[in-house]
């Protein structure tokens, strides 16, 4: 429910930012190929400032990454192509699964059989890739190329390095969002029955997830424009990782006190806290709703990786908490309904917070964000080490496509990351792109 500022500034009508904004176009559907390879052409100029053209012909540079989505490898391949026909080097693709890709980098970690020279990676991987020295030191132009200083604050160091050393261009900016229908909560009908059934205080978004979820209870069986009324959509189904940073949304509001950052373990003795009430609260919320049988349809055995988008985005589903990938195809991906309808916040605070140090419950209203993953990088590994050639290919090609003109781009549309740069939040921007004000005001607000 707060607008947070941006800062403002005049748009020329050839401003580059504004251009790029405008491919495609609000409204005009999903990117095509040929919007991304003009995106990455738009976006050159700093290549070009760094690399001579043809630099690298005859190099060429194995890259692995995702191909969820039909984003991340297939959306670098448009965005770099321009790339690789200025500079003359060749990028080999390795396409991984989701699901594949944990198990493909720690097969080649241990048995030290890396074949790639640049990989897509998420902060988590940095411990096993860069703590075996398998990762090659950022150079100083790249920094200056890619303009680290634009990141936001939770992704600057030590996001990115290890022992000192940066090794990483950020590409993403993961982190959990609050997700919502603005028509469910502001029905005159639901309000009325809600008053009726006993409902504590006014209809409306709740603002915590003892809220979130009475409201959820509340929904079942209930009707918005005819179709059925769902509450707050918890992803059920095993999913490695991902799934548990669903659970810390819940688990943030009551586990991490204000006085003591620290709620996953304890930094001095590395005992774990995920044993404690706070913890068995937020699993005792799911499995309240799961007794109730709120959720839609067989929810507990629903993919996991879709409930965004095959649930929230097509109608299914009052709230939900995501990655950015909501805003950013609510009204640009030809999938979603609800892009009239949606509003954004952060997530859901609680009516109660656990002290881990004294061991009790504190009745007081805690609010906490969850920075699930800490975002998508494109790093270069020490396979390139020895041939400088070779070296600076891969970490140009890395500064392309961590750009920060091209990364408003993908920041802006289905692309699988979300904003990451102080730079992103420039709202007359968007506005001048198409964007409705309020919209991108709601959506940008809820990610700052």
């Amino acid at each position: 429910g707060t607008t947070v500022m941006a800062p403002t500034r005049a748009l020329a009508a050839d401003d580059l930012r504004a251009q790029i904004l405008a491919i495609p176009g609000v409204g005009k559907g999903q990117p095509t190929d040929a919007d991304w390879q003009k995106v990455g052409e738009m976006c050159l100029g700093p290549t070009k400032a760094n690399v001579q053209e043809g630099e690298f012909k005859g190099v060429e540079l194995s890259f692995m990454g995702l191909n969820n989505q039909n984003v991340h490898n297939v959306l670098f391949r448009g965005l770099s192509k321009a790339w690789a026909d200025y500079t003359g080097a060749t990028i080999n693709w390795i396409d991984l699964a989701q699901a594949d890709y944990n198990a493909r980098l720690q097969q080649s970690i241990a048995t030290g059989t890396v074949d790639f020279d640049v990989i897509e990676m998420g902060a988590p991987f940095e411990g096993d890739v860069c703590g075996k020295g398998l990762a090659s030191e950022m150079p100083d132009w790249v920094k200056k190329q890619i303009d680290m200083d634009d990141y936001v604050g939770y992704l600057k160091a030590p996001v990115g390095t290890w022992d000192g050393k940066t090794y990483r261009v950020s590409c993403d900016g993961d982190c959990h969002n609050f997700n919502f229908r603005t028509d469910v909560f502001s029905d005159a009908a639901l309000a009325e029955e809600w008053k009726k059934s006993g409902g504590e205080g006014e209809w409306g978004v709740p603002k915590t997830w003892q809220q979130v979820n009475a409201a959820t209870k509340f929904l079942k069986g209930k009707k918005i424009n005819g179709q059925d009324a769902y509450g707050y959509l918890d992803p059920c189904k095993g999913w490695g990782g991902f799934g548990f940073y669903f659970l810390e949304n819940r688990a943030a509001a009551y586990a991490k006190h204000p006085s003591d950052p620290a709620w996953l373990f304890d930094p001095e003795t590395m005992k774990p806290r995920v044993n404690n009430p706070a913890w068995v609260q937020a699993i005792q919320d799911v499995m309240d709703l799961i007794a109730a049988n709120a959720y839609p349809a067989d929810q507990i055995n629903a993919d996991p990786g879709t409930t965004a988008f095959s649930q929230f985005l097509a109608g299914t589903g009052s709230m939900l908490t995501w990655w950015g990938d909501v805003g950013s195809m609510a009204r640009t991906s030809d999938s979603s309904v609800v892009g009239e309808v949606v509003g954004f916040g952060i997530n859901p605070g609680s009516d109660k917070v656990y002290n881990s140090q004294t061991g009790a419950w504190e009745e007081t209203y805690n609010e906490a964000p969850n920075m699930a993953y800490l975002g998508w990088g494109v790093y270069v590994t020490s396979r390139v080490s020895g041939d400088e050639k070779k070296r600076k290919a891969a970490w140009s090609a890395a500064a392309h496509l961590g750009g920060k003109d091209l990364s408003l781009w993908t920041a802006a549309y289905p692309s699988g990351f979300q904003p990451y740069r102080n730079s992103h939040f420039q709202y007359d921007e968007w506005e001048a792109a198409g964007y409705d004000r309020a919209f991108v005001e709601d959506y940008l607000g809820s990610n700052a």
